[in-house]
């Protein structure tokens, strides 16, 4: 049996693709080590990554091409178009000095953003001698790797190194996957909320409560993140202390209960310090929602949704295609997540799709973004991943990805050059 060390710390089994803990055997905790153990991670990865950057790839290549039949540059398109425009603005002279802009609901302003990404972009600016825009477009698609690489650990760790580099390269080829290619916080938020399941799923808790952290000041999406952590981390305690005490070890087996709480707890942190910061910035605290008010961000439990699709159904007209893809993304989003229920993911991740589907579908914003919230529920995808590892079949799971990637460039052609100029 051939075994290889995985993504943080964790050692495959080729032979039926189970994981289990593991660590290089006799090396200290030493900066060698650590080197070491990352260089053999990431070959362990490679697969999936390198299939990731491949059809990440064939989707800017099409824009390009795209490009020369509309007279704009497809890569500046990528780097300011839609909300990108704001975490710029922030990178550059912070939220004080970024000037709101009027719009049909009142003003829009520059606190609805979350800090993580224009703080990194302000970050890496200092360095590299690139404008805010490309410098932006770059943490973004770095952000995209970081991101592609724990979903595949994820998914790795629960169904075998095939099945994680399926994963990774599905999440590459979803129908709004030109996000992926654009300088929008979606990526980093990924990331974090990956390597976050990937730390819940090891018992890693404490991990798990920095990363949630990191995830909650990135997107506002990162109450998901939270309520996996929280629960699964709460769960995880109660089991661990009961089990304890049962065998009167409660003070021996301490750090067992203990972690998980201390994981949970600084789970919602990330989120709450900033809806509070924006609070007392605006001097009521309600302040954030208020200021989401702009962009008709607001919670109604599907009715806008359902109003949506409804109107699709019954109202003579001609319909956008977007309005289509959105709707048959959160019909398959749907399906994917009872899948996930019968197939007993585990607490975390299950929660994490659940709590991330209600906010896609309970939000009353503009219907179209419902697919690009649901990016970064990579959870979903697993089910399909695991399905597609097992066929065998020579060359079958390759083209059909090819296909797939081809699909989502021609889509992501379509929304960036000709949904995004319709009058």
């Amino acid at each position: 049996m051939i075994s290889r060390l995985g993504a943080g710390g964790t050692v495959p089994r080729e032979d039926n693709g189970s994981l289990a803990e593991g660590s290089v055997r006799g090396a200290s905790p030493t900066r060698d080590s650590l080197l070491v153990r990352l260089r053999t991670a990431t070959r362990y990865a490679l697969p999936a990554l390198a299939g990731y950057a491949v059809v990440r790839a064939i989707g800017v290549v099409v824009l390009l091409l795209w490009d020369g039949q509309h007279g704009t540059t497809a890569l500046h398109r990528l780097a300011t178009m839609w909300d990108a425009y704001w975490y710029q603005e922030i990178a550059d002279h912070g939220y004080s000095g970024t000037k709101p802009m009027p719009g049909p609901h009142g003003l829009y302003q520059p606190y609805a953003f979350f800090p993580v990404y224009p703080v990194t972009i302000r970050a890496v600016g200092w360095v590299l001698p690139l404008s805010t825009s490309y410098v932006a477009l770059l943490v973004a698609w770095a952000a995209s790797l970081a991101a592609a690489w724990g979903i595949f650990a994820v998914a790795a760790r629960l169904y075998g190194r095939r099945t994680g580099v399926i994963a990774a390269v599905l999440w590459g080829v979803l129908p709004y996957a030109v996000v992926e290619s654009m300088a929008y916080s979606e990526l980093m938020f990924t990331a974090f909320a990956a390597w976050t399941m990937y730390a819940a799923v090891t018992r890693r808790w404490v991990w798990a409560g920095v990363l949630c952290t990191l995830a909650g000041l990135t997107r506002p999406t990162g109450v998901a993140v939270a309520a996996a952590v929280g629960i699964g981390a709460l769960w995880a305690a109660v089991t661990q202390w009961t089990e304890a005490r049962r065998a009167g070890e409660l003070r021996l087996r301490r750090a067992l209960w203990l972690r998980p709480l201390i994981g949970g707890a600084l789970a919602p942190v990330g989120f709450a310090a900033f809806v509070a910061w924006v609070g007392v910035r605006k001097g009521r605290w309600d302040g954030y929602f208020r200021v989401q008010d702009a962009w008709e961000s607001h919670f109604d439990y599907g009715k806008s949704t359902y109003d949506v699709i409804h109107a699709m159904i019954t109202v003579p007209g001609g319909i956008w295609l977007t309005d289509v893809v959105v709707t048959f993304t959160l019909a398959g989003s749907l399906a994917l997540f009872a899948v996930s229920l019968l197939q007993r993911q585990p607490l975390t991740l299950v929660v994490f799709s659940g709590v991330m589907l209600l906010l896609a579908i309970g939000d009353a914003a503009y219907f179209n973004s419902r697919a690009r919230f649901l990016l970064p529920a990579f959870a979903l995808l697993l089910p399909l991943a695991a399905g597609l590892a097992r066929v065998r079949t020579r060359g079958v799971v390759p083209s059909l990805l090819t296909a797939a990637a081809l699909c989502s460039a021609l889509y992501g052609g379509y929304v960036a050059f000709v949904y995004t100029n319709s009058p």
